[in-house]
């Protein structure tokens, strides 16, 4: 089975869209200048100014927190695999997988750097993330 592909919907059509480029795509307010946020939506979260703007992230953070889902899924096959939160350079969080390394707590090691990239699946692409 391949894995599940997201539905993206208006406001967060940028962000898949730029993930099927290559690119992780965050949102800034041009009112506040509160930085970065995530997830996407049309408004900041800080002000409300609707007044934001699409940014190119640099895709590099660490391995904020994660837990090893050991309950096979059938789109993820049946190894374990891991549910993670990535802080960006940019201080967003987002959650997602760590791949590219074994699926234990000695290999998943927190504040390792990390790095994205994307899983193809055909309309839209995910973002993973590999050790750096």
């Amino acid at each position: 089975m391949d894995r599940m592909a997201p539905q993206p919907t208006p406001e967060t059509r940028h962000f898949w869209e730029g993930c099927k480029a290559g690119e992780l795509r965050l949102q800034t307010c041009k009112s506040c200048d509160g930085g970065a946020y995530f997830p996407p939506r049309p408004f900041c979260p800080r002000c409300g100014s609707r007044d934001v703007e699409v940014v190119k992230a640099s895709g590099k953070g660490v391995l904020w927190s994660y837990v090893i889902n050991q309950r096979p899924r059938p789109d993820m096959g049946k190894e374990p695999h891991s549910i993670a939160v990535v802080q960006l350079e940019e201080g967003v969080r987002m959650m997602t997988n760590i791949v590219g390394c074994p699926q234990t707590p000695e290999a998943l090691v927190l504040d390792m750097p990390v790095e994205v990239e994307f899983l193809d699946l055909g309309e839209t692409a995910l973002p993973l993330f590999h050790p750096a």
